[in-house]
């Protein structure tokens, strides 16, 4: 890795967000216990408390963790900025701290080399004496490369046991990354014994390995995916074992049926695809018995819906896979849609836009039609050169969603029929104007009627809406920007309205927002030819503004 720093001021204040940035800038004084090393910087800070800090750089980037509560959530909090601010200080010195810390690595790695097996193992016990921890991982690897089967599952299922981490009844954050340290080593213990040639046993220990995982797995909060990463490592390592020892197919089949048909199977990801090696014909068709049978008995049984379409994916079967899905839709056409992508893949384009077609004409206004679905089948009349068939789909969908994103994507498909101006653009906006008018009393003055006429550009018609009541103050303010060159006076009243709230709050980010609207103020009385009167404005609003001093700096760097 180049001795160089990978980070900079703009990356902290990305990874923190603004808030924790300029929070951040406060701390940096308090960063002590600084060290460089060639890949990590760890330090404490003094807050509320005194916390550590780790700071690694990667390939892609820099990732910061703090044991302070905003840190243990996962965030890279101002603790974190103050350390890189901290580090990037002294920039210049971090070469020779890492090639440092490079050295110290060599020295320490050479030092091991050189002892004897007797002070190896003096070192060893003295470490296993004082991290428990240790010496439940080092035990376990001895039972591994012994004849006790049994004292091995018992020592795998101690280090998955979560309770000695659990100290309100769940694994916080704080302490997930140290349990899924400890649990990783369930992995290593799998995979050595597949290798060394008791893969028999080694499926039989990562079955038990993923129940006990799985069944605990709801009660860890693995925001940072360490031990999400055990789980896939288990999972990963039956599936090792299983090739390398062809356990019995049907009790392979039985085991990942009740797996993947149980609430636990969230926590592996197992696929059934990947087993087909493993299960043979006689382990899928059992498979698909007993996946038929769970849906017999729940046809909603969702677990056993996935499990199906993997089989049925197997078996190539299009038809019962069309089925399968056709008996339980989406109100979305989310369904629909899945629908008319099998078919398509299959060589059926005819009955795919069929489908799609079907899923535009019952989505349920409250949920759909899914835009995708929409997508897909535009897309299929545009290949099959029908235009118009677009401009339908999009105007039906601008008639049960009305959007702005809705009213551009009709826009589109009429103007390359040559229809826009002509018919659908009046309709569109009769329909938007419904629309607003509808929401008008319910506290929802924002409308996708004054999006769609600013979007057009049409801005006369744009204020005409808006003083109907249809705008809220983003759009009265995107009017008045585009407009105070041609409509001072209504872009005035806007700034001044929007003015009067904030003069009665507090804060930097309020100071910066009302001092640009009174910018804009200024160059509207300018525009007037009334600049007398925004002079009397600010004398009196700097009057009573004046114990704001933050403001009425900003207002002299502006000379406002």
């Amino acid at each position: 890795m180049s001795n160089t720093l990978g980070f900079g001021r703009d990356d902290l204040r990305r990874l923190a967000g603004a808030r924790s940035f300029e929070r951040g800038l406060g701390y940096l004084s308090s960063v002590s216990a600084l060290e460089i090393g060639e890949r990590t910087i760890t330090a404490t800070v003094d807050g509320t408390d005194v916390y550590g800090v780790e700071l690694t750089e990667h390939e892609n980037g820099l990732t910061g963790w703090c044991d302070c509560p905003y840190g243990q959530e996962g965030n890279f909090c101002k603790h974190c900025v103050a350390v890189g601010l901290a580090v990037l200080e002294q920039a210049e010195s971090v070469p020779k701290h890492r090639a440092a810390a490079a050295s110290r690595g060599r020295q320490f790695t050479t030092w091991l080399e050189t002892r004897t097996r007797d002070e190896l193992l003096s070192l060893v016990r003295e470490q296993i004496a004082a991290d428990r921890h240790l010496r439940r991982r080092l035990e376990l690897r001895a039972a591994a490369a012994g004849d006790d089967p049994g004292a091995v599952r018992e020592r795998i299922l101690a280090l998955l046991d979560t309770r000695p981490f659990a100290r309100y009844g769940c694994v916080e954050y704080a302490d997930a990354r140290a349990y899924g340290l400890q649990a990783a080593e369930a992995v290593s213990v799998v995979r050595t014994l597949t290798e060394t040639g008791r893969a028999t046993e080694a499926v039989g220990l990562s079955r038990s390995a993923i129940e006990a995982l799985a069944r605990t797995y709801g009660e860890i909060d693995d925001s940072g995916g360490v031990v999400g990463d055990v789980a896939d490592g288990l999972a990963a390592a039956h599936l090792e074992a299983c090739l390398a020892a062809h356990p019995d197919p049907d009790q392979t089949a039985d085991w990942l049926v009740d797996h993947l048909l149980s609430d636990l199977s969230d926590a592996t990801g197992i696929l059934l695809p990947e087993y087909a090696d493993v299960l043979k014909a006689a382990g899928l068709s059992r498979a698909h018995e007993r996946a038929a049978a769970a849906l017999r008995e729940n046809p909603e049984h969702w677990a056993a819906k996935d499990l199906m379409d993997q089989l049925l994916r197997m078996e190539g079967s299009v038809d019962a896979l069309i089925a399968l899905h056709a008996a339980d839709l989406d109100p979305s056409g989310a369904t629909h849609l899945l629908i008319a992508q099998e078919l398509e893949r299959a060589g059926r384009p005819a009955e795919a836009l069929d489908w799609a077609e079907r899923g535009l004409r019952e989505a349920d206004p409250g949920h759909g039609p899914d835009p995708r679905l929409v997508d897909f089948a535009c897309e299929r009349h545009i290949r099959a050169g029908r235009p118009a068939d677009v401009v339908r789909i999009r105007r039906e969908v601008l008639l049960r969603r009305r959007s702005l994103t809705a009213y551009q994507q009709l826009r589109t498909a009429a103007r390359a029929v040559g229809g826009w101006e002509e018919t659908e653009r009046t309709r569109a906006l009769d329909a938007l104007r419904a629309d607003a008018r509808s929401h008008k009393g319910l506290g929802r003055p924002r409308s996708a009627l004054v999006d769609a006429l600013l979007d057009d550009g049409d801005l006369d018609a744009g204020w005409d809406a808006a003083g109907e009541g249809h705008a809220d103050d983003t759009q009265w303010l995107i009017l008045a920007e585009r407009t105070r060159n041609e409509r001072p006076a209504d872009a005035l009243a806007v700034y001044l309205r929007l003015i009067g709230p904030l003069l009665t709050r507090t804060g930097d980010a309020t100071y910066e927002r009302l001092t640009e609207l009174l910018l804009s103020a200024r160059a509207c009385h300018r525009a007037l030819d009334t600049e007398d009167e925004f002079a009397i404005y600010m004398t009196t609003l700097r009057t009573a503004q004046k114990r704001k001093r933050n403001l009425t700096a900003l207002l002299d760097q502006h000379g406002l």
